[in-house]
């Protein structure tokens, strides 16, 4: 992955325009504070590009805003599930640790899939294996491990290898 990058003057012009909003509503907006605002802005980027990735690009943006839809919806009903369990008795609960086979490898639709298991409530994506082949999932009530395994699979990682094309 030795590949050149061309000079430009923002190599990530919202970060750049973020980053100079910030300084200014930290600071007063007098002008040596929009210009010390506007060199960091500048700089910044400059000295940060070089570390970051290429971003990954959704292949397919209609179905994003469909997985966002879905994970919204099951946000809001994982979280009634979950003040259902946790308001009845304890020993009701069977909590657990799973491992669920990964076919994702990219670090974008990869932290999205991590991060959507963990937003669903009842649910906490513990640990990724070092070679990116398995994630640990803590499960707040387990019945059916195959099945959880599988609705997991399907709901969250499949869509993610199709938004991506991975």
């Amino acid at each position: 992955m030795d590949k050149v990058r061309k000079f430009v003057w923002f190599p990530t012009p919202y970060h750049s325009i973020l980053l100079w909003l910030v300084w200014q509503i930290l600071h007063d907006f007098s002008r040596g504070h929009m210009v010390l605002g506007a060199v960091f802005a500048i700089v910044i980027p400059w000295i940060v590009a070089p570390l970051s990735e290429e971003a990954a690009v959704a292949k397919k943006p209609i179905k994003a805003v469909t997985y966002t839809f879905r994970l919204l919806i099951d946000i809001v009903v994982s979280n009634y599930d979950v003040a259902k369990r946790v308001l009845q008795h304890n020993r009701t609960l069977k909590p657990a640790f799973i491992a669920v086979p990964l076919d994702i490898k990219e670090s974008v639709p990869l932290a999205i899939f991590t991060s959507s298991v963990s937003l669903t409530p009842g649910t906490v994506s513990v640990e990724l294996s070092d070679d990116r082949t398995w994630l640990y999932v803590h499960v707040l009530h387990l019945e059916d491990e195959q099945a959880l395994i599988k609705l997991i699979k399907e709901r969250y990682e499949a869509p993610l290898k199709e938004i991506f094309g991975c």
